[in-house]
């Protein structure tokens, strides 16, 4: 049985055929510097496996699947294969969704940025 982060955080699994919230999706991505990585690589343009891996000094091969696997069953990227048999190339994408959902990320990053440097009104009118 596949081991699901998601559980063991306290997030409730969403059934097979279910489509998951997009907020449990933003904690999932915000939560986890490797997946933040890895979208920033792929909306970039990095597209190939070993380029994301050198690009990210420290994660490991099974965690940047993991990583990936989960973007991609989210529908934020998709997984292109090109080849009939071994070697096969494989390659990266934002999917639309993708792009919108990258959108969302700036913008949380954005916000932390203005909290980081105090430059936040307390009153949300000005």
């Amino acid at each position: 049985m596949p081991k699901d982060n998601s559980i063991m955080s306290g997030q409730k699994e969403p059934k097979e055929n279910s489509p998951t919230s997009v907020a449990i999706m933003v904690e999932d991505i915000v939560g986890c510097k490797w997946s933040m990585r890895l979208l920033e690589l792929v909306a970039g343009g990095c597209s190939r496996p070993g380029a994301l891996l050198r690009a990210c000094s420290g994660l490991s091969a099974k965690v940047m699947n993991e990583r990936l696997r989960k973007m991609i069953r989210f529908g934020i990227i998709r997984r292109i294969v090109f080849g009939e048999r071994p070697p096969l190339e494989v390659q990266y994408e934002l999917t639309p969704f993708g792009n919108r959902f990258k959108g969302i990320i700036q913008e949380v990053r954005r916000l932390q940025d203005a909290v980081d440097k105090g430059i936040l009104s307390e009153s949300p009118d000005t």
